[in-house]
C-alpha cells in the first residue's frame, strides 16, 4: 500500500469521528442552555424574594450575608462543567484534523523525497547516454553520409513525456555538447537537419514545433531558406 493509499484510508474514518462529536457538543448545548435558562429564572425568583424580605424586615440588607441558594449555586458548577466538556471536545476535534494535517505532510516530504530521488536516477541516466551518443551526433562519421540520421533520439528522462525538460533543475555535465536553435543539451526527442552543410544539424521537438518525427527530409529554418536561394539560382 503506498503512502497516499495509507492516508486516504486513515481520512476516511476522519469524518465520521468529527461527526459524533459534533452531535455530542450540539446535545450539550442544548442541555446547557436549558440549565442555564432554569437557573436564571430561579435566581430572579430568590431576587425577587430577597427584596421583599429587606423590605419586611426578615433579611438583614447586608451583603456578605445574602447569597444564592445552594441550588442555584449547584446548578451554576454543573453549567460551568458542561461548559469545559464542550471546550474538551472542541480540543479533541482540532487535533483530530490537526494531526492528519501533520500525516498529510509527512507524506508530502515522502513523496517530494521520492520524486527527487527518481528525478536525480533518471538525470544520471540521461546524461549518460547523452554523453555516449553526444560523441557520434556532431561527426556522422559512418562513412555513409547522412542515411539514418533522421532517426530520433530519445532520452531516458523523457522518454514517456512530450513535454521538454528544460525546467528542471539537473545537473549538466559542462563538457556536455549543446544543440539547438536554445544552445541547450540534448534531451527529450531531437530530429536532424537534412541539409549537408547544416551549423547546428540536431533540433528539439519542442523548439522547431514537432510533434512526432517528420516523413522524408527534413530541414531547419535556416537551411530551408539557404536551399531555396540555391534552388533560385
Amino acid at each position: 500500500m503506498s503512502f497516499l493509499e495509507e492516508f486516504q484510508t486513515t481520512l476516511e474514518s476522519l469524518p465520521a469521528m468529527l461527526q459524533r462529536k459534533y452531535a455530542v457538543m450540539r446535545d450539550m448545548d442544548k442541555s446547557l442552555s436549558e440549565s442555564q435558562r432554569q437557573n436564571e429564572q430561579r435566581c430572579e425568583h430568590e431576587i425577587v424574594d430577597i427584596e421583599r424580605g429587606i423590605k419586611t424586615g426578615n433579611i438583614t440588607p447586608d451583603a456578605s450575608v445574602i447569597r444564592f441558594s445552594d441550588e442555584a449555586l449547584d446548578e451554576q458548577k454543573h453549567c460551568i462543567r458542561i461548559a469545559d466538556e464542550k471546550v474538551a471536545l472542541a480540543v479533541q476535534a482540532y487535533d483530530l484534523v490537526d494531526a492528519h494535517i501533520q500525516q498529510l505532510d509527512q507524506y508530502l516530504r515522502k513523496f517530494d523525497e521520492e520524486l527527487r530521488r527518481e528525478r536525480d536516477t533518471n538525470a544520471a541516466a540521461g546524461v549518460s547516454i547523452a554523453n555516449s551518443d553526444g560523441n557520434a551526433k556532431p561527426g556522422n562519421g559512418s562513412g555513409s553520409g547522412r542515411p539514418g540520421r533522421k532517426k530520433t533520439r530519445l532520452a531516458t528522462a523523457a522518454a514517456q513525456s512530450d513535454a521538454p525538460m528544460m525546467d528542471l533543475d539537473l545537473p549538466v555535465d559542462p563538457n556536455e555538447p549543446t544543440y539547438c536553435l536554445c544552445n541547450q543539451v540534448s534531451y527529450g526527442e531531437m530530429v536532424a537537419c537534412d541539409y549537408p552543410s547544416c551549423k547546428i544539424e540536431w533540433f528539439h521537438f519542442g523548439c522547431v514545433g514537432l510533434k512526432e518525427q517528420p516523413r522524408g527530409k527534413w530541414y531547419c529554418s535556416d537551411c530551408a531558406i539557404m536551399k531555396h536561394r540555391r534552388k533560385g539560382k
